[in-house]
């Protein structure tokens, strides 16, 4: 009766090893499936916030755009208008810029 017993024991042993590789198996599919379709999910995400970046993005090169427009046509009416005054300003930025350019080197 013990090699009975001990066959028993053994056949029992080998038949919970292959249940715990079989739930192993199927816990590792489930965990692997989870895995994909949370990778999925961030991707969408990702690619929906970048989307809307990109939006975002070109409405504000869009205004920017506008706006250095206006200041060009501003700053060109301004300068018809008062060609002296606005040769002077240009005459006294360059200066300026030329003394503090000059300004930090040694003799």
């Amino acid at each position: 009766m013990p090699a009975n017993a001990a066959d028993q024991a053994a056949a029992d042993a080998k038949a919970a090893a292959h249940s715990v590789a079989e739930a192993a198996s199927q816990l590792a599919a489930q965990t692997e499936k989870s895995f994909a379709e949370a990778a999925k999910r961030f991707e969408k995400v990702v690619s929906e916030g970048v989307e809307q970046i990109r939006a975002q993005s070109r409405t504000y090169a869009d205004g920017a755009g506008q706006h250095l427009d206006e200041a060009q046509r501003y700053t060109v009416e301004k300068i018809r208008e008062k060609p002296l005054l606005a040769a002077g300003a240009a005459l006294g930025v360059g200066l300026l810029v030329g003394l503090l350019l000059a300004g930090g080197r040694n003799r």
